[in-house]
């Protein structure tokens, strides 16, 4: 880290502005702390990097999806291989407006009081914990919060790093015929990872995950499928955007930690809550963030307890869906050894619409 003239100390800096850093940010702040975010992105949420559905359950602990559900999902159909679709009847959830909830969560993290940040970054990390901004600012906190991403800078720096990722590719098209369920496509040719359509409204979210070593397959194989969509007549030729980004896949990483004298908590994807089957992410942001937040308000009332209890409760809630999830993403990737490639039962025992996938 370069040399710097001077380094304002605050007590918390939250490193990342999706639900998880804004979330956390918003909890500090709102017990009186003096709170610092910084977000890469010029506008929080954009690019949208996640096909955007969030389980029907969640509404009940965040006021703002309901304002930015675009559509209502029903259930969800497995297409396998060239099979006819299995469906999931009771498979209820919002998919939202990824970029404006973003903005809504450091919305009220700024309500709170904490100091947000849009287009700054974190360029370096000192072994003591001092934070050096892209435009050259040093922070010195009490608490560092990690909420960048699988591939967070503030992870790395206290040694707790995503290690297994999914590559993915997204594009949005308009639907030509009603949809309101999602639909997901396993096949052997997508590598680690699956298919999906996602409705919003008179459009879609159309993508695929797949491991890192067959990321220059994520292009034609999701060509290919959008193809095939289009021939349905499901959907449109045209490409209205192009995302994609990773997902970390290997289950929840250490995240409690210290850099000198400074606390670190990783949140969200940086921590590795993400599934490693479903991909889903926003639950366990929106979820671990919360938790962030109120464990740094116990912490700074003189409970030092807090915050090895934030990572035990996150242990609680997701270590046992997680671990099930990668036994059965490390079982369906064996298929792939030795030239083998999985078949319909061994796709379907590795997705969860499935009873083999929750057997013993």
């Amino acid at each position: 880290m370069a040399a710097v003239s001077s380094i304002e100390d605050v007590d918390v800096v939250v490193v990342g502005l999706g639900p998880a850093g804004a979330l956390a940010a918003a909890g500090a702040a709102e017990a009186g702390l003096n709170v610092v975010a910084f977000e890469r992105k010029k506008t929080p949420g954009q690019p949208v990097q996640c096909a955007e559905f969030v389980p029907a359950m969640l509404h009940h602990e965040t006021a703002h999806i309901k304002a930015v559900t675009q559509q209502l999902i029903s259930h969800m159909r497995s297409f396998v291989e060239g099979q006819p679709p299995d469906d999931t009847a009771d498979f209820r959830g919002h998919m939202i407006d990824r970029d404006r909830f973003d903005a809504q969560m450091v919305a009220q993290a700024r309500a709170m009081g904490a100091r947000c940040e849009i287009g700054i970054g974190v360029a370096a990390i000192s072994a003591d914990g001092i934070l050096q901004t892209t435009d050259g600012r040093c922070f010195r906190p009490r608490v560092l919060i990690g909420a960048d991403g699988p591939r967070s800078i503030v992870g790395r720096a206290m040694g707790s790093r995503n290690t297994e990722l999914v590559e993915t590719r997204q594009i949005t098209v308009a639907l030509l015929q009603p949809l309101n369920g999602t639909d997901i496509f396993l096949r052997a040719d997508i590598v680690g990872g699956y298919g999906w359509l996602f409705p919003k409204g008179s459009f879609a979210n159309l993508g695929l995950g797949v491991v890192p070593n067959e990321r220059d397959r994520l292009k034609p194989l999701l060509h290919q499928l959008h193809g095939e969509l289009q021939e349905q007549g499901r959907v449109s030729a045209e490409i209205i955007q192009h995302t994609g980004g990773a997902i970390p896949v290997g289950g929840m990483i250490k995240c409690l930690g210290k850099l000198g004298t400074v606390e670190v908590l990783l949140a969200g994807d940086a921590a590795g809550l993400t599934n490693p089957i479903p991909g889903a992410g926003i639950p366990a942001a929106i979820h671990s963030g919360m938790l962030a937040g109120a464990a740094l308000r116990g912490w700074f009332a003189g409970a030092p307890e807090a915050l090895a209890e934030y990572e035990v409760e996150l242990e609680d809630l997701y270590q046992t869906s997680l671990e099930r999830a990668c036994r059965r993403r490390a079982e369906m990737l064996s298929q792939y050894d030795h030239g083998g490639r999985p078949d319909a039962a061994a796709l379907r025992r590795s997705w969860i619409a499935y009873d083999a996938y929750w057997a013993a």
